[in-house]
């Protein structure tokens, strides 16, 4: 067994690395567009009154029925895609080997966060973008 993990100093944190920045430029930006338009076509099966979105260069918006607003985008300086949950935000990176989004502290699946912080918000199960 490991030393003790501690919040306190950020050294003894486990730190995961579930990838490697080894795509090019256009397979980053051809792997986070897919990304994107998975979860644009997964959001048009939710009641616009319940949960609405929009679609820009790099960008999807997710506006609920409060006002509340979760963003997805590209970011390609780190070749990453953020997501953005109200007070929450996690940076995912492409991992090959795992063929997914994961998120670059502890190695979560993207459209599993996703749904979850979706979920939450609406007050239901949903299910995982496919």
């Amino acid at each position: 067994m490991g030393p003790p993990f501690s919040f306190l100093d950020p050294a003894s944190q486990p730190r995961i690395s579930c990838y490697a920045r080894s795509v090019d430029e256009h397979e980053y930006l051809r792997r986070a567009d897919a990304c994107l338009a998975r979860v644009a076509s997964w959001l048009e099966d939710f009641d616009p009154d319940e949960l609405d979105f929009s679609t820009g260069d790099g960008l999807v918006t997710l506006e609920f029925g409060d006002g509340a607003k979760f963003i997805l985008n590209r970011q390609a300086a780190t070749q990453q895609v953020w997501l953005a949950a109200g007070a929450r935000a996690w940076h995912y990176s492409w991992n090959a080997a795992r063929d997914c989004w994961c998120d670059e502290k502890d190695g979560h699946e993207l459209f599993a966060r996703l749904a979850e912080v979706v979920g939450t918000k609406l007050g239901r199960t949903v299910t995982t973008p496919s």
